[in-house]
């Protein structure tokens, strides 16, 4: 009887065993399929390991992001991902950082602390101050003319990272964000009123047309009969 109850236990902890492994097995399935193909690394292979990597990602996102969607990028659980967004968090709160990692309803961000309102507003006073550079005002026309816009659009156009420069134009009132678009649900850009007003223009018609600003299109010619 003795021997019969201990084979019914081993089978069950067999059972349990396996149970268990084919779960593991299910969850890096999990996140192998939602994993992107043309991802081909792992975060141990940085420095920091994900901590990092997430750091790195938000420092450069132009939105929100979800732990789910940084999870799926850099081949975690997204309960992993949670766990390190949570403990970043912390961390800069006890080291008292000029920033913090804010989390609402649209996702994770990098963002200034409300205690340092004063020495932004100075930064941000002074910017408006300033002249414009070359690379903002190459990314203000992209913006009049395009709009709206996302910053990856801009970015492609100019052929450079514009986040910068884009944010020099929305502190300064030129730009501002309206809506998202339905495919890559980026943040859109379109121009301000200040920017009209500082134009002396009305509306956005009354922009002069870039046609007589392009360099003309070369034309081949070919011999009648070929």
């Amino acid at each position: 009887m003795t021997e019969q109850i201990d084979a019914t236990n081993t089978t069950e902890h067999m059972a349990d065993a396996e149970s268990t492994a084919e779960s593991a097995k299910a969850a890096v399935r999990g996140v192998e399929e939602t994993h992107p193909e043309y991802v081909d690394f792992a975060v141990d292979d940085f420095p920091g390991g994900l901590p990092a990597c997430l750091e790195a990602i938000l420092m450069v996102a132009d939105q929100p992001q979800h732990a789910a969607d940084l999870a799926r990028v850099l081949g975690v659980g997204e309960q992993e991902a949670r766990a390190a967004l949570e403990r970043l968090r912390s961390q800069y709160d006890e080291e008292g950082r000029g920033f913090e990692l804010w989390h609402t309803a649209r996702g994770w961000q990098f963002a200034s602390r409300a205690q340092y309102e004063q020495v932004v507003s100075a930064f941000v006073t002074d910017g408006q101050t300033a002249r414009l550079s070359q690379a903002a005002l190459e990314a203000l026309a992209i913006v009049a003319y395009k709009q709206p816009v996302t910053r990856a659009q801009v970015a492609a156009i100019r052929g450079v990272n514009s986040d910068g420069v884009i944010r020099s134009l929305t502190v300064r009132g030129l730009v501002r964000e309206d809506g998202v678009d339905e495919d890559s649900r980026a943040a859109l850009l379109v121009t301000s009123g200040l920017f009209l007003e500082h134009l002396g223009l009305e509306s956005l018609d009354q922009l002069p047309p870039l046609a007589p600003f392009l360099p003309e299109r070369e034309t081949t010619n070919v011999p009648d009969g070929e």
